[in-house]
């Protein structure tokens, strides 16, 4: 029996994948609505489409929260307090 070694052809790089930079900071505050929940029963924002995952929390929350953990595809954040949905609504416009 006789392989034959196929060549690849471009498509496929096997080099160090590149990811945007995040839009989020570790430390920093932002000011979000809880739009769902995960399947952990986490809360999910998402600020300039980066899905935020806090503890605590539910859908219509409008809360205060500090980025904990910064993944590649996610952020983890802790609530540092609560704000008025005004509050929320004009900071997500200055984003």
């Amino acid at each position: 029996m006789h392989y034959e070694r196929h060549e690849r052809r471009g498509g496929r790089n096997f080099g160090p994948r590149r990811f945007p930079p995040k839009p989020v900071e570790i430390g920093k505050e932002y000011d979000v609505e809880i739009l769902e929940t995960s399947r952990r029963g986490e809360g999910i924002a998402r600020i300039k489409g980066l899905v935020c995952f806090v503890p605590d929390t539910k859908p219509g929350d409008h809360v205060k929260i500090r980025i904990t953990r910064i993944s590649r595809k996610f952020a983890e954040a802790e609530v540092v307090g609560e704000t008025a949905p005004e509050e929320t609504e004009e900071s997500e416009e200055t984003k």
